[in-house]
């Protein structure tokens, strides 16, 4: 690889990371946030459903226009809008301006990181050094997740600001060092125009079914807001299959979603983070309020499960180009199955040793997971469809994120009946950790039903000959 290649990689790397770190870091602020402004629940719940219906709406437009007008030119130019409204909700006094920041910086990463992953799988030639590479990003952007609750512990135990502007300090850095790093890419000029309509329906379909899961959160408000939310967002998705049927140059070639491996992958990836997030919200509620621990000590339990990070570029690589992605992938889902059904059992005595068996293995689950999906999810796309890829995979992530909160959320409320003891809470989240179950356990089925039987390894160089085995996935 050479070093203009590896200047890129560490750019894109760090723009992933610093996306993962600021959703993370903003969750375990929002108690310091809200004694300072003084936020009603409605409203802090607001501040973090905000960027998820910013980001889940507009991504996969996000995803199409890296392709159209050019994957640099996105980047940088949403990096630099993720910076101003990161920074802006740093110095936000009032709730109103912390909605709009996150929602603004949410709709900034939708654009931003399709183009970041985009760049990656045109830059490299498919294959062994394409893998590696995608290993890397996935294993950095999974780490991220799980090393921001202890970096927003830490710096929430100073002030909840720098929450905000840390994450702009380090965005400026990446992107003055990505303005020589980054190369353009000539962007194709569809011949038909730009499909406005197109743009506009599955904007609106995404920002409303996105709007559902988080109503989801809500019971006790009735089921008017979200049976209407998703109602309106099946509509306008039926609107747009109708517009892209017969657009001369569709925002979404259709066609796309008639691959197997894709459409898995990117299933596979909702249900991922579904449990994970879901999981993630469990035990941050199990740790600080029932048991009394600290932000710092919540976060520093977690930062076991970020060993994909070091396991994700070194390990995994060798196992995918022995076994395949599926494999490895089907491999890592049974480990983390195992990580949420041993959680399950959880006890108010509970310590540390016994929490960190999960912990390691939901970082072997992310280390074998999240990268190879990301493998399987661009693999034999076109490079002008690269940036729809990405925008798909990242909306299934984005989905799944929300729908595992709203699920664990609905089913604890459910469970806890009203009730406040201690006893009560425990047994709510014990009943909510059977919806990470349930998701890696239907993740892992999905998988399984694209594994084949791999033929033996020909003679030669390895990694030369092993190529279709992501595609197989």
């Amino acid at each position: 690889m050479s070093k203009r290649a590896w200047g890129m990689l560490i750019v894109l790397c760090g723009a992933v990371f610093i996306e993962g770190t600021d959703v993370a870091m903003l969750n375990v602020a929002l108690p310091s946030i809200r004694a300072d402004l003084g936020l009603s629940t409605g409203m802090l719940s607001g501040v973090v459903s905000a960027y998820v219906l910013g980001c889940g709406g507009f991504i996969l437009l996000g995803g199409r226009a890296a392709d159209l007008l050019g994957r640099r030119r996105m980047f940088l130019f949403w990096l630099g809008v993720f910076v101003v409204f990161s920074g802006l909700g740093g110095f936000a006094t009032e709730g109103w301006v912390l909605l709009v920041a996150r929602f603004l910086t949410g709709v900034a990463a939708a654009f931003m990181m399709p183009a970041g992953l985009s760049l990656i799988t045109t830059s490299f030639p498919e294959g062994r050094l394409r893998n590696r590479a995608l290993l890397v990003y996935a294993g950095t952007a999974a780490a991220g997740f799980a090393l921001g609750l202890v970096i927003g512990g830490l710096l929430a135990s100073i002030g909840w600001r720098w929450v905000f502007f840390a994450p702009v300090i380090l965005s400026l850095a990446i992107l003055i060092i990505a303005v020589p790093v980054l190369k353009e890419q000539r962007a194709p000029r569809p011949a038909g125009g730009v499909d406005l309509a197109g743009a506009a329906t599955i904007t609106g379909a995404m920002t409303l079914l996105v709007y559902g899961l988080v109503r989801l959160e809500h019971p006790a408000d009735g089921p008017g807001w979200t049976v209407g939310a998703f109602a309106g967002g099946a509509a306008l998705l039926a609107a747009f299959v109708a517009i892209e049927r017969r657009a001369a140059t569709p925002l979404v070639r259709l066609g796309v979603l008639r691959s197997a491996p894709l459409v898995r992958a990117n299933l596979t990836a909702l249900l991922l983070t579904a449990s994970f997030f879901g999981f993630q919200f469990l035990i941050t509620l199990y740790l600080q309020e029932l048991r009394g621990w600290s932000t710092v000590q919540t976060g520093l339990a977690l930062l076991a499960a970020a060993a994909d990070v070091v396991l994700a570029p070194t390990l995994t690589p060798w196992l995918v180009q022995r076994y395949g992605n599926a494999r490895v992938i089907f491999g890592g889902l049974l480990s983390g199955l195992a990580a949420y059904g041993l959680f399950v059992g959880v006890g108010m005595d509970w310590s540390y040793a016994a929490m960190l068996p999960s912990m390691l293995m939901i970082g072997l689950m992310f280390a074998f997971v999240y990268g190879p999906l990301t493998i399987v999810a661009t693999e034999g796309i076109a490079e002008d469809e690269q940036g729809l890829a990405g925008g798909l995979l990242n909306t299934a992530f984005q989905f799944g994120a929300a729908l595992g909160l709203s699920m664990v959320t609905a089913v604890s409320v459910a469970a806890l009946g009203g009730a406040t003891s201690a006893e009560a809470g425990l047994s709510a989240i014990r009943t909510a950790l059977l919806v990470p179950v349930a998701a890696t356990a239907v993740a892992a089925i999905v998988i399984a039903t694209g594994l084949r039987r791999r033929p033996a390894a020909p003679t030669g160089q390895p990694g030369e000959a092993e190529e279709p085995v992501a595609v197989r996935a």
